[in-house]
């Protein structure tokens, strides 16, 4: 069960890295480089499924990764057999200890390309192991989260639940889609293990083998309600799901009701959803059960899910599985987040390429988030507001940008437009490390109101704040096909400072010029 701060670190291997990470740990070590400091930050370049938005997701899983991280025996004695490194780098790796901070959004905020979304600052060998798990946890849970909330801002009048345990990409994969899931918006899993680990609603129906296993359908949902009285979902669609599965159930629903019980929901597996659902509903209202819900778990995704409420369907709950747990769709698939060196012994760095798109942002760096308060006043940006506006500035920059500040384009520094007034600003990050150790603002949120949730800890507090937080975006963003984008720009010191690095890095013949 996730708690506010957790005491105990989930302690995976520092084995689960690349390679490259630990050979050039070796050479930073071996050229008295390891401790100086060094600011890495996180970001990705496009949003997942062409869309307009991402929910960030599995900072918590990372920040018990990162301060539970040691060199155990076992591992340093296969890093030792493998004779790629000296026996007194791996003597020092026996006191590694992270010893950083890292600076992040909260999880379950919005996020958009370019702004560095976690950043982490700490001594160059420490900064660097990190790396690969690191983008292994969040990029995977991001994705998954956006996924979910792509599929709740098309859910008229219903709840996502998700069902993909057995098409996920292995038993971690399916844990981790799970909590990302609930972040994201949905109600409840069907993984038993991410109910105890993560304390999240556990539900479920049955199988057709359920039904495929009695003398006649009608004798299995029997046996079925009998067994779970108030909580019975009836799967229609074994044999023929308005011949057989419909009338089988509203009788079992009869029954439950005269011992004083109500039928809880059907489900539909397969067919035309709007057109049965609305079958369905109709039969159910006719007989009395109006209440009785309508749950449908056919390889859903957003787009379908859209398309089914569009014709009239009648559903109440969509089981989402494969296309949720997997990140599946056009652009979805897996989130292209990098880790990038942006300052190392208190100078600026960057990665200056032929593709101005993939240049990184030099220097420790900052994020500003912008709200139009209209006529709300100053202030406001933590009561409500429509985001506007994230400008990614210098961590110098301690007073917010100004109206009229020409900002420019971060994957092109020749498009470039002027701040309107009328925003209110606030740093949308917080550092949740220091020195090593967790903060307070790991589970909280000075900017954004969180209500809490049945599910205890940070969690629910994640999954509040990203419905808030998609509720205060630009009008269209939410939208599944081309949505509005988001505003993120460059402040003018930053654009300045990167100008001036990317001069000098020219000059030394590292790139054409």
């Amino acid at each position: 069960m996730t708690t506010s701060l957790p005491t105990r670190h989930n302690h995976l291997s520092p084995l689960l890295t690349d390679l490259y990470q630990l050979t050039m740990m070796h050479g930073y070590w071996r050229n008295d480089m390891h401790r100086q400091s060094a600011v890495f930050d996180m970001y990705f370049r496009r949003n997942p499924y062409d869309g307009g938005y991402a929910v960030w997701a599995g900072l918590e899983p990372v920040l018990d990764y990162v301060l539970g991280l040691h060199f155990d025996p076992d591992s340093l004695d296969y890093l030792d057999s493998m004779k790629l490194f000296e026996p007194a780098f791996l003597k020092a790796l026996e006191a590694w200890r992270f010893s950083g901070s890292i600076e992040s959004f909260p999880e379950g905020s919005v996020v958009f390309p370019h702004e560095p979304l976690l950043t982490v600052k700490a001594p160059l060998w420490e900064a660097q192991l990190i790396e690969t798990a690191l983008l292994n946890t969040l990029n995977f849970q991001t994705l998954i989260a956006s996924k979910a909330a792509r599929c709740v801002s098309v859910i008229e009048n219903g709840t996502l639940v998700e069902f993909g345990t057995r098409r996920a990409q292995g038993p971690d994969g399916a844990l981790g889609a799970a909590r990302a899931a609930f972040i994201g918006g949905a109600a409840a899993t069907s993984n038993v293990l991410a109910g105890q680990r993560f304390g999240l609603p556990v539900v479920g129906t049955h199988a057709h083998a359920w039904v495929e296993s009695f003398p006649d359908e009608l004798s299995a949902f029997r046996a079925y309600a009998a067994l779970h009285p108030d909580t019975t979902t009836l799967l229609l669609d074994t044999i023929d799901t308005l011949a057989s599965g419909l009338p089988n159930a509203v009788t079992v629903a009869r029954e439950l009701r005269e011992g004083g019980h109500e039928l809880k929901a059907v489900r539909l597996d397969s067919g035309d959803l709007a057109y049965l659902s609305r079958r369905v509903r109709s039969a159910l209202d006719a007989a009395g059960f109006p209440d009785v819900k309508i749950m449908a778990s056919n390889d859903l995704s957003e787009e379908v899910i859209q398309s089914v409420i569009r014709e009239g369907g009648r559903l109440d709950i969509y089981a989402v599985g494969t296309q949720l747990v997997t990140g599946g769709g056009a652009g979805g698939g897996a989130l292209g987040g990098v880790y990038k060196l942006a300052e190392l012994a208190g100078r600026p760095r960057m990665k200056l390429t032929g593709d101005p798109s993939k240049t990184s942002l030099p220097g420790a760096k900052r994020v500003w988030r912008g709200v139009n308060v209209g006529d709300a006043g100053a202030g406001s940006a933590g009561v409500g507001g429509e985001y506007a506006w994230d400008v990614i500035g210098l961590d110098t920059d301690t007073q917010p940008p100004r109206p009229g500040e020409r900002v420019s384009d971060p994957s092109n520094p020749l498009k470039s437009s002027r701040l309107s007034s009328g925003l209110d600003w606030h740093n949308p990050r917080q550092m949740v490390v220091e020195r090593g150790e967790r903060t307070q603002a790991t589970v909280q949120s000075s900017q954004t109101q969180v209500p809490q949730t049945q599910v205890p800890g940070s969690l629910s507090a994640a999954q509040a704040r990203a419905r808030v937080e998609l509720s205060r975006l630009p009008e269209g963003t939410l939208r599944l096909l081309n949505p509005h984008t988001y505003r993120v720009s460059v402040s003018a010191a930053l654009q300045a400072s990167r100008g001036a690095l990317i001069e000098q890095l020219q000059g030394q013949g590292d790139v054409p010029g």
